[in-house]
């Protein structure tokens, strides 16, 4: 029978585990987001008439790119389960400032373009 300390080091490294491996597959998803949605707006940007400007596409990809990079935030979020000491809490939130500053940065791609495609419309 296994006493209620050995229980509660048990669950501490299912835990561990369970996150470890929640980060990876995380990872994993927004890697392959990013790989579909690049090859995909290559396939876009080699078929387009060679006049028109690919601005939807740039569109597509920062779409794709924001997208990927929420699933990339979520590990690291799940990976603040798995931190041991306080320099390694300081790596992961730089890499979390890192991540959002490039969120926003491609949000506001995102818009700029938008807005430059909807001029054009009109």
């Amino acid at each position: 029978m296994l006493t209620f300390a050995e229980l509660i080091v048990n669950f501490k490294d299912f835990l561990h585990l369970f996150a470890e491996l929640t980060v990876y597959l995380l990872e994993l998803i927004g890697i392959t987001i990013i790989i579909v949605g690049s090859l995909k707006a290559l396939v876009l940007t080699i078929i387009r008439p060679k006049n028109k400007k690919p601005s939807n596409i740039v569109i597509t990809l920062g779409r794709t790119l924001a997208f990927a990079l929420e699933f990339k935030m979520g590990a690291e979020i799940i990976n603040t389960v798995i931190i041991r000491d306080l320099k390694e809490l300081a790596i992961l939130a730089i890499v979390i400032a890192i991540r959002a500053l490039l969120a926003l940065l491609i949000h506001w791609e995102i818009k700029m373009e938008s807005k430059e495609e909807e001029s054009k419309v009109e």
